[in-house]
């Protein structure tokens, strides 16, 4: 363990981060240590065209003051992880969960070959904080006197990067990716200012915000589209080949889609990801699976769940089994729009 691993860990624990709360009121600004989140740095001279040719989404043309979201898919066009992605200086970030972080590294260091790409894993020496809620612009201009005004946009100082993501809730959400020491520094004066929260309510913002994140249950189990993940800007079609480029361009020439992603609240909690749902008109097979989840009080969750949209229709839906907890169905706070073969191909 080096010193800044050991200084981070001690402050997390004289801050107590595993007994934070766990839940907000939908649209209360907070802010959260995002310890379940890994990071992996490219660099070098063909960092950028080595990963335009395995992601999803244009890295070529990424520009200095945005980010992106990505996909890494399977041969077969199965997503194995979802990425936040940016670029800094000459480095160029990949965030993900810590869980997938070691084998997805792994796996892309498998295909650099000759390419002049280096990777490193720097979760350790580049920690996030997720701020959210319309007091989170106030509370970083210390830092960050001109924020970011549209998701995902970015901005880089002295103190790190600052990137807008997707709303939530109709307020803004912010990540601050910086050093273990700058965020020590910061502490007291963003608890000041928000409370601060267990990393599973940032989790929570990304649900009711229609951002999908891949976790170990379901890697291979979703092409792009049926995450909905080409709506929220997550699939470039004109880019070029990337592993599975094929079959995920394919789910769009064959015509309207059948499965999405889809936000649903449920009368349960501790639901895991891969959790299958069922029918009340079909309750002999799964309809659909549950992406991600998060309590949102003691005895509910928020549910983005991926399933047949047919089932959406003159049936009830449930968790784990028919005779399961019923699912409740919310808007989206975006719209699905699907891409049409004209223009796949302008």
């Amino acid at each position: 363990m080096n010193e800044i691993t050991s200084t981070w860990l001690n402050f997390s624990q004289q801050q107590e981060f595993e007994t934070l709360p766990a839940t907000v009121d939908a649209g209360a600004s907070f802010f959260a240590p995002l310890t379940d989140l890994g990071l992996i740095a490219l660099t070098g001279d063909e960092a950028a065209s080595f990963l335009h040719t395995q992601l999803t989404n244009d890295v070529q043309n990424l520009a200095a003051g945005q980010a992106r979201l990505a996909g890494y898919c399977s041969p077969k066009g199965r997503l194995l992880a979802t990425f936040l992605m940016w670029k800094s200086n000459d480095t160029i970030f990949l965030q993900l969960p810590r869980s997938l972080q070691a084998a997805i590294q792994k796996r892309l260091q498998m295909f650099v070959m000759r390419a002049k790409a280096k990777l490193a894993d720097v979760s350790d020496t580049q920690i996030a904080l997720g701020l959210a809620g319309n007091a989170a612009g106030a509370a970083l201009t210390p830092w960050f006197p001109t924020l970011p005004n549209t998701p995902y946009a970015k901005v880089d100082n002295d103190h790190g990067t600052l990137i807008r993501l997707a709303d939530a809730n109709a307020t803004p959400r912010y990540q601050w990716i910086t050093t273990p020491e700058h965020a020590i520094a910061a502490w007291p004066q963003l608890s000041e200012s928000l409370p601060p929260v267990a990393a599973s309510a940032w989790r929570l913002s990304e649900i009711q915000a229609g951002i999908p994140q891949i976790t170990l249950p379901t890697q291979e189990q979703f092409v792009p589209q049926m995450i909905n993940f080409e709506v929220i800007g997550g699939v470039n079609f004109k880019k070029g080949c990337y592993p599975g480029q094929e079959i995920v361009a394919r789910s769009q020439y064959l015509g309207k889609l059948k499965r999405r992603a889809v936000l649903a609240s449920v009368a349960a909690t501790g639901i895991a990801a891969g959790t299958e749902v069922f029918s009340s008109t079909d309750p002999d097979q799964p309809c659909g699976m549950i992406v991600n989840a998060e309590a949102d009080s003691t005895d509910s969750s928020s549910c983005l769940l991926e399933i047949k949209l047919a089932a959406l229709e003159n049936s009830t839906v449930h968790l784990g089994s028919v005779n399961g907890a019923q699912l409740h169905f919310q808007a989206l706070p975006y719209s699905i729009v699907d891409v049409t073969d004209a223009e796949l191909s302008a």
